[in-house]
């Protein structure tokens, strides 16, 4: 599913992120949405979400709902 999309991410869903520090590399990390960051309806590189981890980036890929 699309990551770019506010309303395919809810909390409780499990993704994969881009962290700040990888967007370089690209490397992703996954985790459950705690919350969502991000206000406007889509954001060209994913909407911002904050994992149960705490850890903070961009949905790249929503693995499952």
């Amino acid at each position: 599913m699309d990551g770019t999309k506010r309303s395919n991410i809810k909390p409780g869903m499990r993704v994969a992120i881009v962290l700040k520090k990888d967007q370089r590399s690209g490397k992703l990390t996954e985790g459950i949405v705690k919350d969502v960051l991000t206000n406007s309806a889509k954001h060209t590189h994913g909407i911002k979400v904050r994992l149960m981890s705490g850890e903070i980036g961009r949905v790249k890929e929503v693995l499952e709902g």
